[in-house]
């Protein structure tokens, strides 16, 4: 198995975790417990799985959103729902978006249940030590219905590359907004207004993470990537893919193929049906790997 192949299947894969950051079903669902839509509902539900945590847990772990910003919603999100609450509320909403994106035929389906068996598989060799995300989804009780479970297991790998990918950004010695500027200027994921807005960051911010990256020659003046940019990010990127590696090497060739299959299908009847809106991602959602 290669690294390539990996990613590959975690490409397809994804979209079908990170389509309830943009379901209003979610917001919905929130909503009814009492948190405001928007930022309160993604902080809250994304990291529910730890606890009661506060803003600083939330700004490490999540990494390129403005402290600000997560302080505005965390602790107080808790106050008016708990944690259990917020995931109870978070896989019903799961199951609406994909009544909605996949169909119930689909979602019933023996490919979707292949599909989560062999995920869960994968999941098996993930490691908790220096991933807090993918550890405390880790500890929740997987679903009992099968396109749930495969939304549970991919959330695992999602977290689990996801913490390595932070461990990587460190090792480069890009701070939160850096690492959101330079993965912008890759011409993946985000585009740069909807990740400064969702992410909480200021123009003025924005334009000194620019300022101290064209310092250590990683942008040029037009905010470009320089290939000393270039290499960083793909850097980044290649040792994301080994920190993340287990899960699919575990899986075996014959499995990951088969995992890859079924889910780029899904992702694409997902996105079909309107799992993401227009003007969020600067190349289709089914390649993207949206900055965390």
């Amino acid at each position: 198995m290669t690294l390539l192949t990996g990613r590959h299947c975690y490409n397809a894969l994804n979209p079908l975790h990170s389509m309830i950051y943009f379901a209003p079903e979610a917001e919905a669902e929130f909503h009814s417990l009492g948190l405001s839509r928007g930022s309160m509902s993604y902080f809250a539900g994304r990291s529910a799985a730890m606890g009661r945590v506060g803003a600083g847990t939330v700004a490490a772990t999540f990494y390129n959103f403005s402290p600000a910003l997560i302080a505005r919603y965390l602790p107080r999100a808790w106050d008016l729902a708990t944690p259990d609450a917020v995931l109870a509320a978070r896989l019903r909403a799961v199951e609406a978006a994909q009544q909605r994106t996949l169909g119930a035929e689909t979602m019933a389906g023996a490919e979707v249940r292949e599909a989560a068996e062999l995920a869960l598989r994968a999941a098996e060799a993930c490691t908790a030590a220096g991933r807090p995300l993918y550890a405390a989804h880790a500890e929740l009780p997987v679903p009992t219905e099968p396109h749930l479970a495969l939304w549970h297991a991919i959330t695992l790998l999602r977290e689990h590359r996801g913490d390595g990918h932070l461990a990587a950004l460190l090792d480069a010695e890009l701070d939160g907004l850096e690492a959101l500027v330079t993965h912008t200027a890759t011409g993946r994921g985000f585009l740069p207004a909807m990740a400064r807005s969702t992410r909480g960051w200021s123009d003025e911010e924005w334009s000194a993470a620019e300022d101290r990256l064209r310092g250590r020659g990683l942008l040029d003046a037009d905010g470009a990537l320089t290939d000393a940019g270039r290499q960083v990010r793909q850097e980044i990127e290649d040792r994301t893919d080994r920190l993340a590696e287990a899960p699919y090497r575990h899986l075996g060739e014959a499995a990951l193929a088969r995992l890859g299959e079924i889910a780029a299908r899904l992702s694409a009847v997902s996105a079909a049906n309107g799992a993401f809106p227009e003007g969020v991602f600067a190349f289709s959602t089914t390649g993207a790997r949206a900055a965390r």
